[in-house]
């Protein structure tokens, strides 16, 4: 892949325009820019398993020419049980990280929780991910910002794509315009998510580039009561339905021991099944951008 030289984001949220792209280096990420993807394990379960699914990461990435970035919770803090695994911690976690990104050379999304974690987290992380359950808290938004990375927002389950304007505009307050939204299904009633395939051209009018989350979206959020249900094999027939809907990119969880996964287990995809997945999704993001 090419490297790409970081330049500054210049698109406002009235730039109906939409024309140039977020770097998450060496990967742009825009209207103009190639499908990419966000892929790897849901929380770090250990530098051994992370690291294996990075590596074959990367040959996916050089395989197929396509731009992944790898994704991987240092601490998952919204679990549904308090006995739930949460991950190795910030400073093992982002050791971690930080050893992926330099034996694979993706670039790496992490989540935070707290405004805290933000500036620490940027030492190591390319784009730093807003959690679904907070991207309306504006003192972790503009934590956030002030890092000057590029900022990927997963739109609550709770809100409108419309409603995602005002979280634009509490980032670009604190002087940040490095945004991606991510879409990951909405709230229809208990332990139910859907998916609206039309919030994807409606965030975009805000100006920025709009990720489909695949695996997250099959969730039954506490379906099992301490933990959540789900039906991964829902997950590629909704990132084929959200790139022909003009997804920019398309977020995936993916293990290589799935049932077995820490987190997320119900909902996760097995690696194995991603080459053929992305090689679809490429497809049919070339007929539909023609």
């Amino acid at each position: 892949m090419k490297k790409v030289a970081e330049k500054t984001f210049e698109i406002g949220i009235e730039d109906k325009r939409y024309n140039l792209p977020a770097v998450v280096s060496p990967i742009q990420i825009g209207q103009k820019a190639p499908l990419f993807v966000i892929a790897g394990p849901c929380v770090i379960e250990s530098k051994k398993s992370s690291l294996n699914i990075a590596k074959i990461l990367a040959c996916l990435a050089d395989k197929l020419d396509i731009g992944i970035i790898f994704k991987a919770s240092f601490d998952k803090a919204n679990r549904s049980s308090i006995n739930s695994f949460r991950g190795p911690g910030i400073k093992k976690g982002l050791e971690i990280l930080a050893q992926i990104r330099e034996e694979t050379s993706l670039p790496i999304i992490t989540d935070i929780h707290l405004p805290a974690q933000a500036k620490i987290a940027a030492e190591v992380v390319d784009c730093i991910q807003v959690p679904a359950f907070l991207c309306r808290q504006t003192d972790l938004l503009c934590a956030a910002a002030e890092t000057g990375k590029p900022i990927n927002v997963k739109k609550g389950q709770f809100l409108s794509p419309e409603e995602m304007k005002n979280i634009i505009e509490k980032i670009t307050a604190c002087k940040n315009r490095k945004i991606i939204l991510t879409e990951r299904g909405t709230f229809f009633g208990y332990n139910r998510l859907v998916n609206d395939m039309t919030a994807i051209p409606v965030m975009q009018k805000l100006g920025f580039p709009v990720v489909f989350d695949a695996t997250h979206s099959t969730q039954q959020p506490g379906g099992l009561g301490f933990a959540s249900a789900g039906k991964r094999d829902m997950a590629p027939v909704l990132a084929k339905a959200a790139v022909a809907a003009g997804a920019n990119g398309i977020f995936i969880e993916v293990h290589n021991n799935p049932e077995k996964a820490k987190s997320d287990a119900a909902s996760i995809m097995p690696i194995d099944w991603l080459e053929k997945l992305l090689t679809v999704c490429k497809e049919i993001f070339r007929i539909t951008r023609r």
